[in-house]
C-alpha cells in the first residue's frame, strides 16, 4: 500500500531507496504534506481536530482511487503514537483478522494502542465486518477502513454506527500539479513536457493522484530529455490518449460548453458531434459523462426523470466494458439528453430554496408535524393536531408544514413539459384542495 502525497524526503531519507517507486519516494513525512484533503487535514478539519486532541476514533475514508487514504491512515498511527497494523479486505482472510486481533490485544496490555487500516473494507462480508465490532467496542483497536465504494451500501449498518464517515476528494489539478512538482525535486530533473503536454496529463489522471505517479515515472524512464514531448507524442509514449488542449484549457471549455449548449438547444445532431470532438481529442470519457450527467439534472429533471437513469447507467456500462467499446453508452446518453423535454424547474427550485433557507434558519417547524417519543414532548405540544395524510379524502390532508413564522413560497414552479406539465396539474389541484380546507 503506497503512500502518495508527500513532500519529497530529504537526502538522509531517501539514501538506499534509489530503485523504489517514485510514488515510495515521495510519501508524505506528516498530515500537512498531504495533499488535495486540507477539508480534513486542516486544523478545522475532523482529522486534524482528533490529532489536535491526541484521540482518535474509528472511521471510514471514503474517497476516489488515488486520493490519499493509506496515506492518511499510516500518518495518523505516526501523529497519535499508536501502533499502526494494516490488512488488506483483497488479500485477507479470517486467520488474518484473527491474528491482527491478537497483536492488538497483546499490544494494549503493554499500554499500546493500536490502529488498524483495512484496505478495500467494502470487499469484506456482511460476516467478517460483524467481527470487527467487539474489537472495536472495547477500544482493542481503532479501526480506520477506506473504500471507494458508497459506506451505506457496502458496509453494516452496525459498523458505520461505531464509525465517522470521511469523505476524501478527488484531487484538484493544483493538487495533481503539487505532485509532480514533488516527483520532480525527487528526480532531479523536469518532465521532458511541454506545458501543454503537462496539463493533457493532469487532466488525463482524472483526480487520481497514483496513476498521475505511475505515468510520470513512466516518462521519467523511457522519455528523451529533448526534445519536449508535446501531447500526441506523449500519448503515443504511453500508450494513452491525451486530450489536445491549449496551454489555458480554453479549448477544453468551448468545447464542453459547446456540448451543454447543443443538448439544451435540443440539436442531438450537434451534441453528438461536440461529444466526439471531445473523445477523439483524448477528453476522459467519465468527465463528459460526468457533464452529461450534471445536464440531465439541471436542464431536465422531472421533465423525463429517466434522463438521469440513462446517465447512470451509461456510467455502469462504461466501467463494465471500458474503451472504445463503452463509450457507445456515452453517445446513447447524450442523445436521450438531446432529445428529452427541457425543463431546469428542480435546478432554479433549489436555488431558489438554498437562498431561503439562508434567510430563514432559525425558524422551527410547525407543532404538528414535529415527532413527540416522549410524555414531555406531547405535553407540550409536539405532533398535536398532525393530520395522517392516508387517513383524509384522496390521501391528502392539506395540512400546514412550513414554520409559524413565515407564508409558504412557491419554490419549484414545474415547467408545462415532459412530466412535470402533469406534476403541474397536480400541484394545482392540490393547491385547491388546500383552500378549500381554510389552510392557505
Amino acid at each position: 500500500m503506497t503512500d502518495l502525497f508527500g513532500d519529497p524526503p530529504h537526502a538522509s531519507q531517501a539514501g538506499g531507496v534509489a530503485n523504489a517507486p517514485l510514488a515510495d519516494r515521495i510519501r508524505p513525512q506528516n498530515l500537512g504534506d498531504i495533499v488535495g484533503q486540507e477539508h480534513l487535514t486542516g486544523p478545522e478539519g475532523a482529522i486534524g481536530r482528533m490529532v489536535s486532541a491526541g484521540r482518535l476514533s474509528s472511521m471510514i475514508l471514503w474517497g476516489p482511487p488515488g486520493t490519499g487514504k493509506t496515506s492518511i491512515a499510516r500518518l495518523l498511527a505516526d501523529a497519535v503514537g499508536m501502533h499502526y497494523m494494516a490488512v488488506s479486505a483483497v488479500f485477507s482472510g479470517v486467520a488474518d483478522l484473527k491474528k491482527a486481533f491478537a497483536e492488538a490485544e497483546q499490544m494494549a496490555r503493554t499500554g499500546k494502542a493500536t490502529l488498524l487500516f483495512v484496505d478495500e473494507i467494502h470487499r469484506f462480508n456482511r460476516a467478517q465486518q460483524d467481527g470487527f465490532l467487539p474489537f472495536v467496542e472495547k477500544g482493542i483497536v481503532t479501526l480506520v477502513g477506506a473504500t471507494t465504494e458508497n459506506p451505506s451500501f457496502e458496509l453494516n449498518a452496525a459498523l458505520l454506527s461505531r464509525t465517522q464517515v470521511l469523505v476524501l476528494r478527488r484531487l484538484d489539478e493544483s493538487a495533481l500539479g503539487q505532485l509532480l512538482d514533488r516527483a520532480e525535486a525527487v528526480e532531479g530533473k523536469p518532465l521532458p513536457l511541454t506545458q501543454t503536454a503537462r496539463d493533457a496529463l493532469i487532466t488525463s489522471a482524472d483526480g487520481d493522484g497514483r496513476f498521475l505517479l505511475n505515468q510520470a515515472e513512466t516518462l521519467f524512464a523511457i522519455a528523451p530529455p529533448d526534445p519536449l514531448l508535446d501531447p500526441q507524442a506523449m500519448a503515443a509514449l504511453l500508450h494513452r490518449r491525451m486530450p489536445v488542449y491549449d496551454k489555458d484549457r480554453e479549448g477544453h471549455y468551448n468545447l464542453i460548453s459547446a456540448l451543454h449548449k447543443s443538448m439544451r438547444g435540443s440539436d442531438p445532431q450537434a451534441a453528438l458531434y461536440w461529444l466526439a470532438r471531445m473523445l477523439v481529442a483524448g477528453e476522459e470519457p467519465l468527465y463528459v459523462l460526468r457533464r452529461i450527467t450534471r445536464f440531465a439534472v439541471e436542464d431536465i429533471g422531472l421533465a423525463d426523470p429517466r434522463a438521469l437513469e440513462q446517465c447512470i447507467a451509461a456510467k455502469s456500462a462504461y466501467e463494465f466494458l471500458g474503451s472504445p467499446e463503452g463509450e457507445l453508452a456515452i453517445v446513447q446518453a447524450c442523445l436521450y439528453c438531446a432529445t428529452a423535454p427541457k425543463s431546469n424547474a428542480a435546478y432554479k427550485a433549489q436555488k431558489a430554496a438554498w437562498k431561503l433557507a439562508r434567510e430563514t434558519g432559525s425558524l422551527m417547524p410547525p407543532a404538528n408535524i414535529l415527532n413527540a417519543p416522549t410524555k414531555l414532548m406531547k405535553d407540550i405540544g409536539y405532533g398535536k393536531g398532525y393530520a395522517y395524510d392516508h387517513d383524509s379524502d384522496e390521501g391528502f390532508s392539506g395540512a400546514n408544514y412550513w414554520p409559524d413564522e413565515m407564508q409558504p413560497v412557491a419554490l419549484y414552479r414545474p415547467a408545462p413539459r415532459g412530466l412535470e406539465a402533469k406534476i403541474a396539474e397536480r400541484l394545482a389541484h392540490w393547491e385547491g384542495l388546500r383552500k378549500e380546507r381554510g389552510n392557505r
